[in-house]
């Protein structure tokens, strides 16, 4: 068994020597060093920026060039390479700004069917190093390495490092990979030193490395709740640590639970082989064709509440809402816009959809009229809640109270108001 305690050369994959700066065989500088690289086996890999590296991949005249995959001038940035990040353009960006920071990217249009066979070589690569691969998206995913030492006569790192030049060789992208001793911090360190990242969190440094970082990259803490954090005097995770859980579960909810054993580094989660649930979706065909806005709102919003108390159900939340026509010559219709935050909500998925359908029904007779939610992540309405506006925590408190009522009595016992409204107004 080859033993990598002292570190080896993320090349050649080299044993390297205490002491040297450049591995001593193929003089690379990416050498790789950590205490517990030899005893860590949780790992995150994440293709570097994915859609984009794929399009540079199949035409080498965009290597040196920032590139930019979404729609025109209208739409919204699905991925930048890191040439066009350096200008600020980032991804959900509004492809109008974008274009203001980056004139000379070249904008494409996505091609997702190419990407997902790009995703399909990575996602079979990994499952020859181990079978306890949990695939978030197309492009990433965790992977529990534990006990493959005698399989493979290596340690995981040393695996994960053959893996990612796998990926480079045999599918033409870059990966960067996070280890650690949970999921949480594996996905905190594929983050740190993008692209062509190897990063190490061990367990004996974990609240320190924790501790002076803000408390933004705690997963499910997005800018909204960084804002109600900082108004309690909150910025840094070193200030979570000092608080007792009953604290912050008392200001913050269910929440304040998440917030107490993260900023700590505890993360009891397993990394799970269970089918991806890659959208969540629900449809209608109508006895007769509609044309009529509102009433084709109505059925959005029935459809939207379906669509929530199954995302519900699977502790699921989408980043982006789709919409799906079918008009009386079967011709289907689908867009899609993307949010800030993940949601699980009815109300922002209908609010989410409701624009796109008022760009189509404009006079053509649909058929058949449907709403999904894609790009899923593990979610809770609780930490949400947090993150929304005075308003949307009122409609969420509202929703979320309907759905006890629900729960208890079926599906039919209330109904919000948008249903009944009056239509002569």
């Amino acid at each position: 068994m080859i033993d990598a305690s002292a570190g080896f050369c993320r090349d050649c994959l080299e044993i390297s020597k205490q002491g040297e700066n450049r591995c001593h065989v193929c003089h690379s500088p990416k050498l790789i060093r950590h205490p517990e690289l030899n005893t860590l086996s949780i790992a995150h890999i994440d293709c570097d920026a994915f859609y984009a590296a794929v399009e540079k991949r199949d035409n080498p005249e965009l290597m040196d060039k920032p590139v930019i995959i979404g729609g025109q001038t209208r739409g919204v940035v699905s991925t930048a390479c890191y040439i066009a990040r350096i200008h600020g353009v980032k991804s959900a960006m509004p492809m109008f700004k974008a274009l203001k920071l980056c004139p000379e990217a070249v904008v494409i249009r996505p091609n997702m069917a190419k990407y997902a066979e790009a995703g399909k070589k990575v996602r079979e690569i990994m499952f020859e190093y181990t079978p306890l691969v949990q695939p978030i998206s197309i492009d990433e995913a965790f992977l529990d390495l534990t006990g493959t030492t005698r399989v493979h006569g290596q340690s995981p790192a040393l695996s994960l490092a053959k893996l990612i030049n796998r990926i480079e060789r045999d599918v033409g992208i870059t990966a960067s990979v996070g280890l650690s001793h949970n999921k949480f911090l594996a996905k905190m360190a594929s983050d740190l030193e993008k692209p062509r990242g190897f990063s190490v969190i061990g367990k004996a440094e974990t609240k320190t490395f924790l501790a002076q970082r803000s408390v933004g990259n705690i997963w499910g803490v997005g800018q909204a709740m960084q804002a109600q954090l900082a108004k309690a005097g909150i910025t840094r995770i070193s200030q979570l640590q000092e608080l007792e859980k009953n604290e912050l579960i008392r200001k913050f909810g269910n929440l304040g639970s998440r917030l107490f054993y993260l900023s700590r580094g505890e993360d009891l989660r397993d990394v799970s082989i269970e089918t991806e649930t890659k959208s969540i979706s629900a449809e209608t065909t109508f006895n007769e064709d509609i044309s009529d806005y509102e009433s084709l709102e109505s059925i959005l919003w029935t459809l939207a509440q379906k669509v929530s108390r199954r995302a519900k159900s699977a502790n699921l939340a989408g980043l982006t809402v789709t919409l799906k026509l079918k008009n009386t010559e079967f011709q289907n219709r689908s867009r899609a816009a993307s949010l800030q935050d993940p949601t699980r909500l009815a109300h922002r998925i209908f609010e989410a959809a409701k624009p796109l359908l008022k760009k189509e029904a404009v006079g053509t007779k649909f058929r058949l009229l449907g709403v999904g939610m894609s790009h899923l992540s593990e979610h809770t309405t609780d930490e949400e809640i947090h993150s929304l506006d005075a308003h949307s925590a009122t409609l969420t408190k509202a929703e979320l109270a309907i759905d006890r009522i629900r729960k208890k009595f079926g599906n039919s016992a209330v109904e919000r108001g948008l249903v009944f409204k009056d239509k002569s107004k």
